[in-house]
């Protein structure tokens, strides 16, 4: 493990976190790890997320996910949302700490409960898959409408797909229609083909106040496609 307070960065003090991000973003990664170890070394979760990032991903520094992970930990027991849903995936998926399923849907569920969309949709891919936690239906379905409110298309496909199929909701092929019309603007190839199935079934009443629906989503909300940087694979 990386003790932080043998490492004193180079006179980055006075920077904020933004700073870091945005030399993080034009590729200067060790100023911008010199940054978010000095804001670290002061007390800020988002920081320590950050440096999580990088020792995973390896930008500036070796790659190493035994100290990702802990320092994910320390954003995540802080309260930083997104190294939550990290961390919940790090468990899941075994990356710095041995595969726990059951600590990383407790992670998830923390930060999908906060409102983090990615949380929310990998919590729900877990439990309506059922195989690495007890499956169920009910909550994985109120996770999937969580992050597709949000206008994330692959929680909108899902959350068709549990309408049209009443899975962990009673069927409504109304709001099956609603959910599967929003994914299927985004060429969610799934959602095309069971939407297009479902509108062989609908009445032209239900048609019509299937697209009244569509039109009142779409003025309530400036949702929009959302990519997650983990997602979790329940194969």
């Amino acid at each position: 493990m990386t003790d932080l307070s043998l490492q004193e960065p180079s006179d980055m003090l006075g920077n904020t976190i933004m700073d870091g991000v945005a030399l993080y973003e034009a590729g200067e990664f060790m100023p911008a790890y010199d940054i978010f170890h000095a804001c670290a070394k002061a007390g800020d979760a988002t920081a320590w997320f950050w440096l999580s990032v990088m020792h995973m991903n390896g930008d500036g520094v070796a790659v190493d996910k035994v100290i990702g992970f802990e320092f994910c930990r320390k954003a995540a027991d802080m309260g930083e949302i997104q190294a939550q849903t990290n961390l919940g995936v790090m468990y899941i998926q075994g990356d710095g700490v041995p595969e726990d399923a059951q600590t990383g849907l407790t992670w998830l569920r923390r930060a999908a409960d906060a409102g983090d969309t990615g949380a929310q949709f990998n919590a729900a891919t877990l439990l309506s898959a059922g195989k690495v936690v007890e499956k169920d239906l009910q909550t994985a379905a109120r996770y999937y409408e969580m992050a597709a409110e949000s206008g994330y298309f692959p929680a909108q496909a899902r959350l068709g797909f549990s309408y049209r199929n009443g899975f962990g909701v009673a069927k409504d092929r109304l709001k099956a229609f609603l959910w599967l019309t929003l994914a299927s603007q985004h060429g969610a190839g799934s959602a095309i083909s069971m939407l297009e199935g479902l509108v062989a079934e609908m009445t032209p009443d239900e048609l019509h106040r299937g697209h009244q629906m569509v039109e009142k989503w779409r003025q309530d909300h400036s949702g929009g496609a959302r990519d997650l940087p983990f997602r979790v694979d329940t194969h």
